[in-house]
C-alpha cells in the first residue's frame, strides 16, 4: 500500500485538529519549510503504527524517505488551503506547554507549601486567618509592582477574609536589596508593615536604604538601630528563603503572585486577582471548570 496518502492524511488530521485557546501575546506562526517539515517529522513518528503496514520499526517512514519534490508541494497545497493551520498548531503547542508548566508548578508548590504560605519570617497583611491566601513576590524598585499596589489595597479593603503574604524579592539592584533588608526588619517589629510598604511605593525616584530607613523612622523605629542590624543573620536568612523558593518555582520577575497551586507572573490587574480568589472559594482552584 502506498504510504504517502496515509502520511499526508495523518498530518492533515493532526494539524486541522490542533485547536487551542488565544493568548495575549501570540507567537507569530512560523511558515518556513524547516518548521513545517519538523511538524511533519513529529507527526510521522506519532503515526508510525498507523502508516506502517505491517507495523514494523524498519517500515516507519521519515521525512527524509519521502521525496521532497513530492512532499513539499503537497504540504504547501494543504497550508494554502487553510492558511491559519499553523496558528492553530502554535496555540495548541502553547496550551500543551502551559499544561506542563502548571504540572511542574503544582508539584513545586506542594513541595514548598509551608515555606510559601506559613513561614514564620514572612509578613502577613489582611486577615491572618483568612480562608484564601495570596502571596506576592516584589521588588521596591519594580514599576509594575508599584502600579499593582492599588490592586492589592483594593482587595484587602473589600475582602475581610483575604490573607496576603508579602515576600521581599529584591532582584533589580543593590538599592533594592538594601531597601528589602530594612523591610525585613520592619516586618520583624510591631510597626505597621503595610503602611511602610505603601509609603515606599508611593514616593518618586529610586527606593534605596535611605528612603526605606526614613519610611521606617516615620513609624517610630530608630533609624540607627535598623541600620546596624541590616546584615543580621535573621535578615539574610529571610531573604535567602525568598530566593530559594523563587528558584524552586521558576520565579524570575516581579510582581509574581501565588494563589492556590497557580503561579501568576506579572501585574494582571485587580479583576483577574479577584476572580481567582473567588474561584478558590468556589471550587478550590483558581480556574473552575
Amino acid at each position: 500500500m502506498n504510504r504517502l496518502p496515509l502520511v499526508l492524511t495523518a498530518v492533515s488530521g493532526i494539524l486541522a485538529g490542533a485547536l487551542g485557546y488565544s493568548v495575549l501575546n501570540q507567537p507569530k506562526p512560523v511558515t518556513d519549510e524547516a518548521a513545517v517539515r519538523a511538524i511533519v517529522e513529529e507527526v510521522l513518528a506519532q503515526q508510525a503504527p498507523v502508516v506502517a503496514e505491517p507495523p514494523a520499526p524498519h517500515l516507519a517512514p521519515t521525512v527524509a524517505e519521502i521525496d521532497p519534490a513530492v512532499l513539499n508541494p503537497m504540504i504547501e497545497q494543504y497550508l494554502m488551503s487553510d492558511p491559519k493551520v499553523l496558528q492553530r498548531v502554535s496555540r495548541a503547542l502553547e496550551t500543551a506547554l502551559r499544561a506542563e508548566e502548571q504540572e511542574r508548578s503544582t508539584a513545586a508548590i506542594a513541595q514548598f507549601q509551608e515555606a510559601i504560605f506559613n513561614s514564620p519570617d514572612q509578613v502577613v497583611v489582611g486577615n491572618p486567618d483568612g480562608d484564601v491566601t495570596l502571596v506576592e513576590f516584589y521588588d521596591y524598585n519594580c514599576g509594575y509592582c508599584r502600579s499593582a499596589v492599588p490592586d492589592l489595597a483594593s482587595l484587602i479593603a473589600e475582602d475581610p477574609n483575604l490573607r496576603v503574604v508579602l515576600k521581599e524579592f529584591p532582584i533589580l539592584s543593590n538599592e533594592s536589596f538594601d531597601a528589602a533588608r530594612v523591610g525585613v526588619l520592619v516586618g520583624q517589629s510591631d510597626a505597621n508593615y503595610w503602611a511602610f510598604h505603601q509609603t515606599l511605593y508611593s514616593g518618586r525616584g529610586q527606593v534605596n536604604k535611605d528612603v526605606a530607613l526614613a519610611a521606617a523612622a516615620e513609624l517610630g523605629l530608630p533609624r540607627v538601630d535598623l541600620e546596624l542590624r541590616m546584615n543580621d543573620d535573621s535578615v539574610n536568612q529571610t531573604l535567602d528563603n525568598s530566593f530559594k523558593i523563587a528558584q524552586a518555582l521558576g520565579i524570575s520577575g516581579t510582581p509574581t503572585y501565588i494563589i492556590g497551586n497557580e503561579i501568576i507572573p506579572g501585574a494582571i490587574g485587580v479583576e483577574e486577582l479577584r476572580d481567582r480568589v473567588a474561584n478558590m472559594r468556589a471550587c478550590g482552584q483558581t480556574q473552575c471548570s
